[in-house]
């Protein structure tokens, strides 16, 4: 249960429709102004919005004798003593007494006018921390003033804002408190949320929240402020996860008033498709497949992203939605970030669909001219029904004949314009149709997190691995116990299977000092001479690439060196044991993506972790949790506390705005009512949610339409 803080919710009329206004009359000091903007603050609502980090608390002025040490505390007293000491360094050191005992303080960097000011006689208020040191109780650096005898305390907490270069926290406390107390504007912190609403879900006023948090009066209990469980907290997190709520469903919506070209099943295409496939598909997979059918079949664009665990079976259900695309006959898109990833597509997509006459065309930016030139034509001319491809997909010269369906795989990885080029492609300027969109990952989104940012989208999820697949046993071994892992390559070797060895670097670094993929290569073919070794990595030509990994997928290469490129994509069943070199420079999405690579056939598999000491406390971490889950849900949401949304999620690729106030992991049930009150209000209360998103948003919500 939410629970209000005293007081009636604020039922003001909601603001009227006016652009936020400018800061730029707040303040004539164009300096000001720069640093402001760099904070992000451009209007007079990014002013009110600009919260408090924390607080300090100048109601209360301790007896010197009575006050805690520990944290910081406002005591007042007479300065009996001052002096400038040159040893052991030089500093400005004053006596200050209260009556009740006495405390030093001490600055180490200071100006003549501070020694001038400070001198014997004056009265001082001091706010800061005392501790022991050399001269008994004392204070270094602290918050000091001269005052007159009775002057009055201040009379709500002071608030310490996040600040910039240059800025200061007065010339920011005065601005806000001009916005805040502005006569000719009291409509700026007018409700954008229906009254019912705010006393349904028991929150506080938006105006009383915000006047709340720039000026708490003394009795505020302080710890709920710094937590941030106050009310008056919740109603500004709730408030900013309405606005993303709202946002998202909006462009949800609009999405869905777009018309899609209606893609029907055809069951006996489809049944013969699964008849030749050499395995079943799971439940999971059924049911994902059903859900992107019955979304195909709809004249509004499908705009899904199908999320599964490394290994549980994507492709196969990307494959079926193409189908479903190319029996109506319409073309399919599958965009994929790396050119072995997208071979990989290629090659089991062609293998599939050759049986059932459906050609399918690969295109990427290293083929040779006269080959991109054939598969270009056979584009746009609508011979190819399915093309596979990187980022040369959504190039200029690429025209679609009749473009119905796009698959983006590990769609994190492509930039917001990107995504939203490959979708135009289906969309000429003559065209009134939309192509069905389809996203896959193999990161999974913690739910919270998907609730928040993929409110926007439809979403899927294969919660089950294939029958057969061997459990991966993950060891952590430090570099120093490297001949033993020889040792072990050379007895899996030996048994006929294979090995990777995963390099994070191709070239020499200084700074990171890591293994290089070149000089593994070297070492590991001296040492293993009665082994076929291979190397792979992301600057070697494309037919290279696609040699090498052909060699290894059949048995030919015993021993795979190779960077990164790998991380997805690589299917090789008789691989069980993967090296991971420098394991502690690597995040966990990235770690659990290679070990993937391993576990894909009958044999046990293990994936060895190899570090260099010392490890800093996040790799620590990292590592501590790849060892102990193999679960990609639970080691998405563990790296979702390490690291955040933003960083998790890829803001800068995802266009998505990020959350200032709100903390996913500790606000799920402010998250649940937003959820509930977005539809809400775009159902009866359209015109506040536009407000609404106006106040928090501004023009953030420009790249959600991808």
């Amino acid at each position: 249960m939410l629970t209000a803080m005293p007081g009636a919710a604020d039922t003001s009329a909601s603001a009227p429709d006016r652009p936020d206004a400018s800061i730029t009359a707040l303040t004539q000091s164009k300096k000001t102004l720069e640093k402001l903007l760099r904070l992000g603050i451009r209007t007079e609502m990014d002013l009110a919005l600009h919260l408090p980090l924390r607080y300090e608390d100048e109601t209360h002025v301790f007896p010197i004798n009575d006050a805690p040490e520990g944290r910081a505390v406002q005591v007042e007293g007479v300065i009996a003593h001052a002096e400038v000491l040159l040893k052991p360094r030089r500093q400005l050191v004053c006596q200050v007494e209260d009556g009740s005992g006495s405390l030093c303080m001490r600055f180490l960097n200071f100006y003549g006018s501070q020694v001038t000011a400070y001198a014997a006689g004056k009265r001082v208020r001091l706010f800061g921390e005392i501790r022991h040191g050399f001269f008994g109780a004392e204070m270094v650096h602290p918050k000091c003033r001269v005052i007159t005898r009775n002057e009055p305390l201040s009379d709500a907490m002071t608030p310490v804002y996040p600040v910039t270069a240059g800025l200061h926290q007065q010339t920011l406390r005065k601005l806000i408190s001009q916005v805040l107390n502005s006569p000719h504007d009291p409509s700026l912190l007018s409700e954008t949320v229906p009254a019912g609403i705010i006393q349904r879900i028991r929150l506080p006023g938006f105006r009383e929240s915000i006047q709340m948090l720039h000026h708490p009066p003394p009795e505020t209990v302080a710890v709920s402020l710094q937590n941030r469980t106050h009310p008056a907290w919740q109603r500004i997190k709730f408030d900013e996860l309405l606005a993303q709520q709202l946002s998202m469903r909006l462009h949800y919506r609009q999405r869905r008033s777009r018309k899609a070209p209606r893609l029907v099943r055809h069951p006996a295409l489809h049944d013969a498709f699964m008849a030749q496939l050499p395995f079943q598909p799971t439940q999971a997979q059924n049911r994902v497949i059903a859900e992107i059918s019955h979304d195909l079949d709809s004249d509004h664009p499908m705009q899904r992203l199908l999320q599964g665990d490394v290994g549980s079976g994507k492709t196969v259900v990307a494959a079926i939605a193409a189908l479903q695309a190319i029996a109506n006959g319409y073309q399919t898109a599958i965009m994929a970030p790396t050119e072995i990833l997208a071979e990989q597509h290629f090659q089991k997509l062609n293998a599939w669909f050759a049986p059932m006459q459906i050609p399918v065309t690969w295109l990427s930016g290293s083929q040779k001219k006269k080959d991109r030139q054939t598969a270009l034509a056979t584009i746009e001319s609508g011979e190819t029904m399915l093309a596979i491809g990187t980022h040369a997909l959504f190039q200029e010269q690429v025209n679609f004949h009749r473009l119905g369906l796009a698959v983006i795989d590990e769609q994190h990885r492509f930039g917001v314009h990107q995504r939203l080029a490959l979708r135009m492609k289906g969309m000429p300027a003559s065209a009134t149709q939309a192509p069905h969109q389809l996203m896959m990952s193999a990161t999974p989104i913690p739910r919270t997190l998907s609730m928040s940012y993929l409110a926007d989208l439809d979403v899927s999820v294969i919660d089950e691995l294939p029958q057969g697949r061997s459990p991966v046993v993950t060891k952590l071994v430090a570099d120093s116990r490297r001949d033993e892992v020889m040792e072990r390559i050379r007895h899996v070797c030996g048994q006929g299977r294979q090995v990777y060895w995963v390099c994070p670097l191709i070239e020499e670094s200084e700074t990171l000092q890591l293994q290089t993929a070149m000089e593994t290569y070297e070492t590991l073919c001296k040492t293993f001479s009665g082994l076929r070794v291979g190397l792979v990595h992301g600057r070697l030509a494309a037919p290279e690439k696609t040699n090498i990994m052909a060699q290894f997928k059949h048995g030919d290469i015993q021993l795979l060196v190779a960077t990164t490129v790998i991380e997805v994509g690589v299917d090789v069943p008789n691989a069980s044991l993967m090296v991971i070199e420098n394991a502690e420079r690597m995040g966990l999405s990235q770690l659990h993506q290679l070990r993937g690579r391993v576990g894909r056939g009958a044999d046990a598999s293990v994936c060895i972790l190899m570090y260099q000491k010392p490890l800093s406390e996040i790799a620590r971490k990292r590592l501590k949790i790849i060892f102990e889950h193999s679960d990609g849900f639970e080691i998405a949401r563990q790296d979702l506390r390490l690291r955040g949304p933003g960083e998790f999620l890829g803001a800068r690729q995802s266009g998505i705005p990020m959350l200032r106030f709100a903390d996913l992991e500790l606000d799920g049930a402010l998250l649940t009512a937003a959820q509930a009150v977005a539809d809400e209000m775009l159902n009866h209360y359209p015109h506040q949610a536009q407000q609404h998103i106006r106040r928090w948003l501004g023009q953030k919500t420009e790249y959600l339409r991808v």
